[in-house]
């Protein structure tokens, strides 16, 4: 099995050839809903991610949702330059990063 990923609209998909069925199968990645589809080319491939996203995003308009876009990880924050300071000090304790101390913080408040 091969992996790898192409990029549509901001969409990235994971690749993966199925050698039984002899066909690419591919999945969006990085959202909640689910969106999959195949083809038996690299250009067929790229024709149903193309067109399974375009039809995601019209559907979408149709219920009148937001589609859902994947995010790239990376988070502006404005903050007060006291808390700033605050938090690279709680960091540098911590024995980590600002980054990877700010990303414990946020994991523990989404936890379910």
């Amino acid at each position: 099995m091969i992996a790898n990923v192409m990029e549509y609209k901001g969409y990235r998909v994971s690749m993966e050839f199925d050698a039984e069925d002899k066909i690419i199968v591919g999945r969006v990645l990085d959202i909640d809903d689910i969106i999959v589809f195949h083809g038996e080319s690299v250009t067929q491939f790229e024709k149903a991610f193309h067109k399974s996203i375009d039809s995601y995003i019209k559907d979408c308009e149709k219920l009148n949702q937001k589609p859902d876009k994947p995010v790239s990880g990376r988070l502006m924050l404005r903050v007060d330059p006291k808390i700033h300071a605050a938090a690279i000090k709680k960091a540098a304790k911590s024995g980590v990063s600002l980054n990877k101390w700010a990303e414990g913080i946020f994991k523990a408040a989404t936890a379910q």
